[in-house]
């Protein structure tokens, strides 16, 4: 199993994941399902790629880095880190978003794709923990973060906020 980042390479596949997720499923967004190839080749993957060193954008925005999940040479998930963190992103979405092909999940996925993208953040975030929020209803997700050391620190009406200190080994978690 590896992470890797979002490239031209593996377009075809990160196009087949990006158009089948969903606009919005447990609280990650994605405003380019359905998108063609084309227009995933000219515009989206060229603009997702230039989120990691982000030049003339407004001030609110964080860089971020895409990466994909393989495993045997199949795409089976997408995390994507926030390089740090701005007050709403505190009380809101944190560091990492992530999703797992609907067909692939409950086999541990999760789980692997967050310890390898966990690694990533620590390399990259200023912060000493890494921040997370999980709907409530998804509890899957809740275990995937709690399995890589996750505690819930707090919640609103819909959301846990989940933290993972940059010290915790999560090679052993999981």
């Amino acid at each position: 199993m590896e992470l890797r980042k979002i490239n031209k390479n593996d377009a075809k596949a990160q196009l087949e994941y990006t158009t089948a997720l969903p606009t919005d499923e447990n609280g990650l967004t994605n405003p380019y399902n359905g998108v063609s190839y084309d227009d995933y080749i000219e515009k989206v993957l060229p603009t997702l790629i230039s989120y990691e060193h982000p030049v003339n954008m407004p001030d609110w925005f964080v860089p971020e880095t895409y990466y994909y999940l393989w495993d045997e040479g199949r795409l089976v998930g997408e995390f994507r880190i926030r390089h740090h963190l701005t007050e709403a992103l505190k009380s809101g979405a944190g560091h990492i978003g992530y999703s797992i092909k609907r067909e692939e999940r409950g086999k541990g996925y999760g789980t692997a794709g967050l310890k390898l993208t966990i690694l990533e953040a620590k390399k990259i975030i200023p912060e000493d923990e890494i921040y997370l929020r999980v709907n409530k209803d998804n509890i899957a997700s809740r275990k995937v973060m709690q399995n890589n050391g996750g505690k819930i620190v707090g919640e609103d009406d819909g959301h846990f906020f989940v933290r993972i200190p940059k010290y915790f080994d999560c090679g052993n978690a999981g």
